[in-house]
């Protein structure tokens, strides 16, 4: 990864070299503990690694080339940047190497074909004079910066770097009441700051009380869903031949990241399942067939309780390339009208490219006599469920929802999404008083959310002894790199925040970690209401975070 040289990392340079060699002594053990889950990491990360990729470019076309005797400015970005998480986190889930730094970071450089790996792709003055050639063809060999430490070996306990914050937080509540009393937050706003080794609440203000949390709400559906059915549960569209009447059955499974063609991030396309279901065809000496398509998954209505919108397409059990008419991957765009009915005419498309005739699609259920033909799977429950946080994607928020009240037994409407959320949060006995769940994505301004709620989910994801809740914690966006937060931070704390932003009119909120000068992982969640400038909103949450991330006062 390209660190870009800020004046604030000179302030972390100190903190850094502690963590460092606070951890070296357990560097080999950490890494064979990490080095036999690396491979089922990586090939887990890879959809991501690209989109990130893809998502990082503008941002790293605009970083400066870092000067000669600086390389502690590596080390500060990849330590930061990597987020202070225990080995015992790191191995059970997560893309993650015996290093420290994320195999995503590393990958992603060489997707943008710059060298590195341990040097974080670099480049400038000191390569050119150490005598060897960079990506850009320039003499001189790339000089190595020190990688972040593989550093903690668990969360909680005496002999970890990541420590549990003791004695008063008194010195905490003096920075933060200032800021929080910022009239850009609106009037009225709650927060709380929780210490992740121990659990302990570190501030608190206005923490039980309820508050529309916006997109913040992804996080409790991203904890919901790996609580029911498991970081690697897949979802898997298939087709169907039913015997005798030879009609053709496309199944909808529900997964919200079905490709309409064949690409080169890992999701599953309907080009890939079109090839098998002509081959099984043809087998079969069948040419020509009915083809029908089966979103009976899910119930209920599709259409979001806030209407037509372009944050959102129809929730419905079939879709492809989320419904967008404009080529895009995140953020708002205009939607087809009927996902499922295009998703088939898609698929009918392909099927006739590969010499199978059919009908005009039409709705049908595929019956349990039914002969499954061909099938693709999603990449695993964690990678959708860190492409929902990092980009806020409201597709993917309101198919875990339904998912999770598929996977429970509950009717899978908008209803019983809320209820299924809710269900499996109390399973984890976090604080619900006041919750309300109307959606799995927060558009719904009936929403309710507390700020220890969120700061327990997210101390939650953190325990050692829930590593499926992990991707919770891997999935937010980095600060001033990746997702919702790429263009946050510019001068603050990127690379050290991951946080989970919320935005509705009148409404901002910011959820998330932060590592602070003394090596401790905090959760945080601040929560707002009637702000009137969100830019300003925003500026003030992100102040916040950064005072929480720089004090040192844990």
């Amino acid at each position: 990864m390209i660190v870009p040289e800020l004046r604030p990392w000179r302030a972390a340079r100190p903190h850094v070299v502690r963590a460092v060699d606070a951890v070296r002594p357990r560097l080999a053990q950490a890494a064979e503990v990490v080095r036999p889950r690396l491979a089922r990491a990586a090939a887990a990360a890879k959809p991501q690694v690209v989109r990130l990729a893809q998502a990082a470019k503008p941002q790293l076309a605009r970083i400066t080339r870092p000067k000669a005797g600086r390389a502690w400015q590596y080390s500060a970005g990849a330590a930061t940047a990597g987020l202070a998480l225990a080995a015992g986190v790191v191995t059970a889930a997560g893309p993650w190497d015996s290093t420290g730094q994320r195999t995503a970071e590393r990958d992603r450089a060489a997707a943008l074909e710059r060298t590195g790996g341990a040097d974080h792709g670099r480049r400038g003055d000191a390569s050119r004079a150490s005598g060897g050639s960079d990506a850009s063809g320039t003499s001189g060999t790339p000089r190595p910066a020190p990688s972040a430490a593989s550093v903690l070996t668990g969360l909680g306990g005496g002999q970890t770097p990541v420590r549990s914050a003791p004695g008063s937080s008194a010195a905490l509540a003096r920075v933060l009441d200032p800021l929080l009393a910022d009239p850009a937050l609106g009037a009225s706003r709650a927060a709380a700051v929780v210490d992740v080794a121990s659990g302990r609440r570190l501030y608190g203000a206005g923490a039980d009380r309820p508050f529309t949390p916006a997109s913040t709400t992804k996080i409790a559906t991203a904890v919901a869903a790996l609580s029911a059915m498991g970081a690697d549960h897949r979802l898997t569209t298939r087709v169907a031949l039913e015997p005798g009447t030879g009609e053709v059955v496309l199944v909808g499974g529900g997964d919200p990241t079905l490709a309409g063609r064949r690409n080169a991030e890992g999701w599953a396309d309907l080009t890939t399942l079109a090839d098998a279901t002509a081959a099984a065809l043809k087998k079969r000496g069948i040419t020509r067939a009915t083809l029908s398509y089966d979103t009976t998954l899910y119930a209920g209505s599709e259409v979001h309780p806030i209407g037509v919108n372009d944050n959102l397409a129809r929730v419905t059990a079939l879709t492809v390339d989320e419904g967008r008419t404009d080529g895009s991957t995140s953020g708002p765009a205009v939607r087809v009208p009927d996902p499922a009915a295009e998703a088939a005419r898609t698929f009918a498309e392909d099927l006739r490219a590969r010499g199978i005739g059919t009908t005009s699609p039409g709705p049908s259920k595929a019956t349990a006599r039914a002969v499954t033909l061909a099938s693709v799977s999603s990449p695993p429950l964690s990678a959708l469920v860190e492409r929902m946080l990092t980009n806020s994607d409201n597709d993917i928020a309101e198919a875990l929802a339904r998912q999770t009240a598929v996977a429970t037994g509950v009717r899978p409407d908008f209803a019983g999404a809320g209820k299924a959320v809710q269900k499996q949060l109390e399973g984890l006995g976090v604080p619900l008083s006041g919750a309300v769940f109307r959606d799995g994505s927060g558009l719904d301004r009936g929403d309710r959310l507390t700020a220890n709620l969120l700061t327990a989910l997210l101390a939650k994801a953190g325990d050692p002894a829930r590593p499926d809740l992990r991707p919770a914690l891997t999935g937010l966006p980095v600060a001033g790199f990746t997702g919702t937060l790429s263009a946050r931070y510019a001068d603050g704390a990127a690379g050290i925040v991951r946080a989970k932003t919320g935005t509705l009119t009148g409404v901002n909120t910011l959820a998330g970690t932060a590592v602070d000068k003394n090596g401790r992982l905090l959760a945080f969640a601040v929560l707002t209401s009637q702000t009137t400038d969100p830019a300003a909103a925003q500026s003030a949450l992100d102040r916040a975070a950064t005072a929480l991330a720089t004090c040192g006062c844990t």
